[in-house]
């Protein structure tokens, strides 16, 4: 049987809400809707271009954690309040996944709080 491994980031909401960051099966991993919130001190910038920047270092992280990089998405759902707010994120999106180039999908929806701009969700797998 395959092993199912938790990752997580050490974000308070984590353990508050009862998830992980991270879920590892195989080669697949599933990271969580991920805002832009430094886990260190859990800050968040008012930028939405600078919070797109550190929601993909945090998701970064949590793949590195599972062994895989960014290059390994294969699908990403984007998911921003403001429809606004996601052209001028484009170019953080290209320099993170213009590799991948994984199948996408954006929504335009209220996130838990009005300081986060964008949350990212994806999907990786490792290659052997």
């Amino acid at each position: 049987m395959t092993e199912r491994r938790l990752i997580s980031s050490g974000s308070k909401f984590e353990d508050q809400i009862g998830y992980s960051r991270a879920v590892v099966i195989g080669d697949d991993i599933w990271v969580s809707g991920t805002t832009g919130y430094d886990y260190a001190t859990m800050t968040i910038q008012p930028d939405v271009v600078a919070q797109c920047d550190q929601t993909f270092r945090n998701i970064a992280a949590a793949l590195d954690q599972a062994g895989a990089r960014l290059d390994d998405v294969v699908r990403v759902l984007f998911i921003v309040p403001d429809r606004a707010d996601w052209e001028p994120c484009w170019p953080v999106v290209k320099r993170y996944l213009g590799r991948a180039k994984p199948a996408s999908t954006l929504i335009h929806a209220g996130l838990q709080t009005d300081a986060m701009k964008i949350e990212i969700e994806v999907t990786a797998r490792r290659r052997g």
